[in-house]
């Protein structure tokens, strides 16, 4: 997966390997920036996570090959910051659907 298979409409997933060395796929939802910083929301597919709508960020990173890669996010304030990011992200995709909805 690269940053620009993203702009498309097309549904991306990826594998998580998980501490316990389980796998989990996940859905990208979004790439987004946050306080100089890139982060990645993904949306597991199956479990109770899944059924939840619970979401996982991580930090989104570039690495030498040019292919994308993940970061936990350790520190609690960067990932509030994240988090107040996403939730901001979701207003505006909330936003302008209700937009769409009244143009239709």
């Amino acid at each position: 997966m690269r940053k620009e298979d993203l702009d498309n409409d097309e549904e991306i997933t990826v594998t998580l390997t998980l501490e316990d060395d389980s796998e989990l796929e996940c859905t990208v939802l979004t790439v987004f920036e946050a306080a100089g910083r890139e982060y990645i929301a993904l949306l597991p597919t199956t479990g109770e996570d899944a059924e939840n709508g619970d979401v996982y960020l991580y930090r989104f990173i570039e690495t030498d090959d040019e292919e994308p890669g993940i970061e936990d996010i350790e520190d609690d304030e960067e990932f509030q910051i994240a988090s107040d990011a996403f939730d901001e992200y979701l207003d505006n995709i909330e936003f302008d659907e209700l937009i769409i909805d009244d143009e239709e």
